[in-house]
């Protein structure tokens, strides 16, 4: 697949560049210590994505939702509330893992260490997330964010600013 795409790319490149008959090529240096941000865009969210899914498993358990069903109907499964406010707090991370991932290791380019930094806060956070929305104590409407899970938009935008910066340094490399 990443062949595929870096035909693409040069047949892309050759289309609409008007530098030579052969296309150009881009090159992109990471830093040395780029290997944190691998670990934090591509080790740690699959580490979080499987103790989250671990979270679902197990509420599926508890509250007895069969597969093939997502999400527990209500009036028909007892316990549908407690199931789906798990069921959501995992899906919320789904929705939004992989947008982060690929500002991760874009911005990762310019701000290594603070792109990984955030990798923790936003994983870490999302795991709070779903603690705080499974929790039935707490009211739906604030429930996400009462157990700490606000620190996973600080690494969100730790991303995305790095993102930013790296794009406008390339803009304005030329």
């Amino acid at each position: 697949q990443a062949s595929f795409l870096l035909f693409q790319f040069c047949v892309f490149h050759q289309y609409f560049s008007l530098s030579n008959s052969f296309g150009t090529m881009l090159t992109i240096t990471v830093p040395p210590s780029y290997g944190y941000v691998i670990i934090g865009a591509g080790i740690l969210p699959v580490v979080t994505s499987l103790y989250l899914g671990s979270q679902v498993m197990a509420a599926r358990k508890k509250f007895n939702v069969e597969y093939p069903n997502c999400y527990a109907v209500p009036k028909y499964h007892d316990h549908a509330d407690e199931f789906n406010r798990v069921q959501r707090g995992h899906q919320n991370y789904l929705e939004n893992i992989g947008g982060y991932t690929i500002m991760t290791l874009i911005g990762g380019l310019k701000h290594p260490i603070s792109c990984a930094v955030g990798s923790v806060l936003y994983c870490v956070g999302s795991a709070l997330y779903l603690k705080g929305y499974a929790d039935t104590s707490l009211d739906v409407k604030m429930a996400r964010y009462k157990k700490g899970a606000g620190i996973k938009w600080i690494g969100f935008f730790v991303s995305f600013y790095s993102t930013c910066a790296y794009a406008y340094s390339c803009i304005t490399a030329a």
